[in-house]
């Protein structure tokens, strides 16, 4: 179906792999319309709870691709404009999928690969992974992306980092809030992966989507009155859904809750 990504679904996990290997997994206008598809499809899909966004190759992600970079040099303004959107609705599908979202880094990420891994709200890389927001050096600028890298890493270290355009480490991407783990290998990556999937996979697939709502509206607000009226509302529809009452009973019961396979 698609020729830039691979797709699987395994065990209630949804797994979508950038395949461009010999581009170092670098967009064009042909992957972002295949990711934005896949991504939308694993969100509408019951059978995924989890999703899980890789690559394959030395790179995860090398920002933008350079032929497609020398044909935009030609397209009018409509026409970057359409390809800015099409990223931007990618990305956002990204964001706000309603599933929870791992990022497995296995090698350097620039550009609007970093975007990418600020989307996910779980991102794990290994040691040797590199990072970099390169646009500037170009005469560009990273506007696409700008909203979900400095929700990700707060806007004085998205000051440093796509004012320089210079490299860092992934030591520094954990410090300042791009990943959450850092491992030493692939196969410590594939392990550490499983291990926050199965956590996952342990929680009410409705409550992690509320959760992620939840997230949303509160971020970056101040304590008012209306914020505490929201959330006081969600618990109390997410208390007497379902999911809510199954939960609730499982535990009281000393018991798993349905969503959990064999319980």
């Amino acid at each position: 179906m698609y020729t830039n990504i691979v797709t699987e679904t395994d065990l209630g996990v949804g797994i979508i792999t950038l395949n461009r290997p010999e581009r170092h997994n670098a967009f064009d206008d042909a992957l972002i319309a295949e990711l934005s598809d896949a991504i939308e499809r694993m969100a509408a899909n019951p059978a995924v709870r989890v999703l899980v966004l890789s690559s394959t190759g030395k790179s995860f992600c090398a920002g933008a691709d350079l032929n497609w970079m020398k044909r935009a040099a030609g397209y009018s303004s409509e026409e970057n404009l359409r390809d800015s959107r099409a990223l931007a609705e990618m990305l956002r599908r990204l964001a706000q999928c309603p599933k929870p979202t791992v990022a497995r880094i296995q090698g350097p990420a620039y550009g609007g690969g970093v975007g990418l891994i600020a989307c996910c709200d779980i991102a794990i890389a290994t040691f040797d992974a590199q990072f970099a927001l390169t646009e500037v050096r170009l005469g560009i600028i990273p506007a696409v992306i700008s909203p979900h890298v400095i929700a990700a890493i707060g806007e004085r270290y998205a000051r440093r980092y796509m004012l320089t355009a210079e490299r860092f480490s992934a030591a520094e991407a954990y410090r300042i809030g791009l990943l959450h783990e850092m491992v030493t290998d692939d196969a410590a990556l594939d392990e550490a992966v499983g291990e926050v999937i199965d956590a996952l996979l342990g929680n009410g697939p409705a409550a992690l989507a509320e959760c992620k709502q939840l997230i949303g509206a509160v971020a970056w607000k101040p304590l008012s009155l209306a914020v505490i009226e929201d959330t006081a509302q969600r618990i109390t529809r997410v208390r007497a859904s379902e999911e809510g009452r199954e939960g609730m009973t499982a535990f009281l019961e000393k018991r798993k809750p349905g969503w959990i396979q064999g319980a």
